[in-house]
C-alpha cells in the first residue's frame, strides 16, 4: 500500500492571540507599538494576501487591529507531524537572541534558538533575509521619511525526529512575529 502523502507546508495559526500594532496608517500613528516609543510600520507594509518569501508561503496580515504577536510564552497548537523547519516573519525591538520550545506528542521539549534582527534599517545580524522593507517610518505625530523599517524571515530548525504537537514562544516581548508555516523537507 502506498504511503499517504503528508503536505510540505502548514501554516501556524496566529489570529487568535494577534495582540500588538506593528502597522498603522498615516491617520493612525499614535496606535503603533513596535516598540516603547509606539513606532510603526507603514499599513501594507506587509501584504493583506498570502505571500510566499524564500519559498516559503505564509498566511496574510490582517489590515485592521492587531497584526503580530509579541513573544509572551504563547504556546500555539500546530499541525501533528515530523516537520524539519519552522519559518517565521518576524522583526526584533533591537537583535532577538531567546528560544522557541518545540513540544512533541511524547512529552519531550527541544529548546532552539531563534534569532531575529532589528526592526530598524540594519543588515541582517543572524543570516536572515528581508521579507518586507517599508520606505518610511511612523512616529506616533509625524511620518520620517528615508527611514526603512524591516520585517524579517527567518527560520529555525526542528531537530528531533518526532511529532510535533506545538511550539511555545519565548517570553520576550522584544520579538514580533508576523506569520509562521512549518516546513518538511522531501526525504
Amino acid at each position: 500500500m502506498p504511503a499517504t502523502p503528508h503536505p510540505t507546508t502548514a501554516p501556524v495559526g496566529l489570529d487568535a492571540i494577534r495582540d500588538n500594532v506593528a502597522m498603522t496608517g498615516a491617520d493612525e500613528l499614535g496606535a503603533g507599538g513596535l516598540n516603547v516609543w509606539r513606532n510603526s510600520l507603514p499599513a501594507g507594509t506587509y501584504p493583506g494576501a498570502p505571500v510566499e518569501v524564500d519559498g516559503v508561503p505564509f498566511t496574510g496580515s490582517p489590515h485592521t487591529g492587531p497584526d503580530n504577536v509579541r513573544c509572551a510564552g504563547q504556546t500555539l497548537p500546530v499541525e501533528i507531524g515530523r516537520w524539519d523547519w519552522l519559518w517565521l516573519l518576524a522583526t526584533g525591538e533591537r537583535r532577538v537572541e531567546d528560544e522557541i520550545a518545540m513540544l512533541f506528542t511524547d512529552g519531550a521539549v527541544d529548546l532552539e534558538a531563534v534569532r531575529v534582527s532589528d526592526f530598524w534599517a540594519a543588515p541582517a545580524a543572524f543570516g536572515e533575509t528581508v521579507a518586507f522593507r517599508s520606505e518610511v517610518m511612523h512616529y506616533p505625530h509625524h511620518v520620517q521619511s528615508r527611514l526603512p523599517g524591516t520585517i524579517w524571515c527567518q527560520r529555525v530548525p526542528i531537530t528531533r525526529r518526532a511529532d510535533l504537537v506545538a511550539i511555545r514562544l519565548p517570553d520576550n516581548l522584544a520579538l514580533h512575529v508576523f506569520a509562521a508555516t512549518l516546513l518538511r523537507c522531501d526525504r
